[in-house]
């Protein structure tokens, strides 16, 4: 379960990892590859994945499964509560 926690934790924190963290990776790889600007927070979503599997392993918690499954949920999280949120508001609505 904790290993869960740790990667929605790492899932909803990407965003925030885009510059320092995905901006250094770019520069590094740019003189290899062309990187596209879109492609920045998919390197940010792999780093932050890549430590939260890191920490699972080591507090040794969760599975893969769990791990992949919280770092999805934690990243598409505050969508995901809004399109519940509209939901519920709707229910009231036809009330």
């Amino acid at each position: 379960m904790l290993g869960f926690l740790i990667a929605a934790a790492a899932g909803f924190l990407t965003p925030q990892l885009e510059e320092p963290v995905a901006g250094p990776i770019v520069k590094a790889l740019e003189g290899f590859f062309p990187i596209a600007a879109n492609e920045k927070r998919l390197i940010a979503f792999m780093a932050a994945l890549l430590a939260a599997a890191v920490l699972a392993a080591a507090f040794d918690s969760g599975s893969v499964i769990g791990v992949i499954i919280g770092a999805i949920l934690g990243y598409f999280g505050t969508r995901i509560f809004n399109v519940l949120k509209k939901v519920i508001e709707g229910r009231r609505d036809l009330d």
